[in-house]
Parts: C-alpha cells; structure tokens; sequence
C-alpha cells in the first residue's frame, strides 16, 4: 500500500537453487540470465583452466555478440579485480550468420562451442560468458559478472520489483581459519526436523528453519524458528565447539528456561532502511 505494488504471490527459493543457478543467497530475480554448469561438454580436451577446474560455468548474455575487443577486455579486467577474483574470462560469441568466435578457438572447434551453446540456451547475436575453479568461489564471481551484464543490458529496472523468499539455508558453515563449524544465522535456529539426524553423521548438510526475503537482489527481511527444547541446543552447542561448561556459563540462564515448557517461537525483522532505498529508486 506505500508503494501501490501488487505482488500476488512471492515465489520461493532453496538456498541450493539460489546458488547453482544465481550464485548468490541474495538473487536479483528481475531478470534471468541463470548459470549453467558445462564440465560434461567443456572438461576433456585438452585446455587445463578447464580441464583442472572443480566447476566450469557460464552464462549468456543476449544480444551482446557483437561485442568488442575493447569491451571483451573489459569485462576480463572486471572479474580480475581483486574484489571479484577470477583468474580469467572466456567468451564466445555466437554471430548472427551462426558461426563461433572464443577466446578458446585452439582448444575448441565449431561443434563444441555449438554444444555450450545448445547447454545455454544461446541464439545468433548472443554472447556467452564463462568462469572456472573452485565451484563455491567460481559461482560468487560469476553472480558479480551477472549483475553488471544485467545492468548493461538495462535489465535491473528500478521501476520494477521482484520478490522472493529464499529458504533451507544450511544450518552450519565450516571455517577454515577457526577449523571448527559456525551457525550461519545463530546459534539459535532450529535445524530442519528432517535433517535432525544429520547432525551427528554430516553437520554441512544439516538445513536451517531459516529464511530470508529478497527484493531485487538486496535481502529486506530475515528470520527463523527458534530451537525451543534444552537436548538441541545443546547438541548446538556442542557442534560449534561449546564445551558443556563453557555453554552453562553462557547461556545457562536459556537452558534453565526450556525447562519450563518454551512454546516454539521465531519471527522476522525487516530492514526499513533498505525498503526505503529500494522503494525510492
């Protein structure tokens, strides 16, 4: 009613199809533009950036074939600025007449790249873009591509508005620097019911009572059910390292508390501040 939106429903997002397809928890849905993973036809023959890579990824820019030299390297330079991270970029770009030019002609003759093609749902004039390495990284560097693709294209509208909630976030998240795991909202949120006996056997692949609403790639909204049973959190507790005394002396006083019968609880907070940016362009 503040803005006069009319949003009859808002679709929903796992965290998984979030990434695979966006690379982002966070997607801007107002345009698509999604990944599509190409190991099975780029792996294979001979070109070691791919060859050696966990995940080789692209996307296809419409329209965009024709593209300079000038541009090409300046899209290169971009995803190997420090702030995004990528080693490098290959592109091909799909002629109008229907033939291939990539930056990868040695490796790959004109049936390979019409097989990205085909895999990206490319046309005549199109421009695909492509990423490889390490998949969690790789994805995140092409989401950052996406985005300035999008706006070059004049695909992230200020005057239109896409919604989304994105759920079944992970539950943990492993550090490396701490080796050891961390909640990836709180300490607090409950795991899936489902997922329950997977935190014994593979805490990672524990999902969260957790979700998040996402407005035109900004998340405005989060929140989760909240663990409400004394044995959870503490095996909570336990998963991110608390010893039992360390945990008692930290959280003793809510611990004592699910004694009592606590109701399941959560809720949500929303970001005025972010809504009134978004809302005014």
């Amino acid at each position: 009613s503040v803005k006069g939106i009319d949003l009859t429903s808002v679709p929903r997002m796992s965290y998984a199809d979030a990434m695979t397809y966006y690379g982002s928890d966070k997607p801007d849905t107002r345009f698509d533009m999604k990944f599509v993973e190409l190991n099975t036809v780029a792996k294979g023959k001979g070109f070691g950036v791919f060859d050696n890579a966990e995940l080789v990824v692209g996307i296809c820019a419409s329209g965009c074939a024709e593209y300079t030299r000038k541009q090409l390297d300046e899209l290169t330079e971009f995803v190997k600025r420090p702030q995004v991270g990528a080693k490098g970029l290959v592109y091909v770009q799909y002629k109008s007449d229907g033939t291939f030019k990539s930056s990868v002609d040695k490796f790959y003759g004109p049936d390979d790249l019409k097989q990205w093609a085909v895999a990206l749902h490319a046309k005549p004039g199109d421009l695909i873009l492509i990423l490889s390495g390490e998949k969690n990284a790789t994805r995140k560097q092409l989401s950052e591509l996406r985005l300035l693709m999008g706006e070059r294209l004049g695909l992230r509208d200020k005057t239109k508005f896409s919604a989304l909630w994105v759920l079944d976030f992970p539950l943990l998240e492993w550090s490396e620097e701490t080796n050891r795991w961390h909640a990836m909202h709180h300490p607090f949120t409950s795991p899936k019911p489902e997922d329950m006996a997977l935190l014994d056997s593979d805490p990672g692949a524990v999902r969260a009572n957790a979700y998040d609403m996402v407005l035109n790639g900004t998340e405005i909204g989060g929140g989760s059910i909240r663990i409400h049973d004394r044995a959870t959190q503490q095996l909570m507790f336990s998963k991110l390292g608390f010893s039992d005394e360390e945990a008692r002396k930290q959280f003793g006083f809510l611990m004592d508390a699910f004694e009592f019968g606590a109701p399941p609880h959560g809720g949500i907070a929303f970001g005025f501040d972010r809504l009134c940016s978004l809302f005014g362009g």
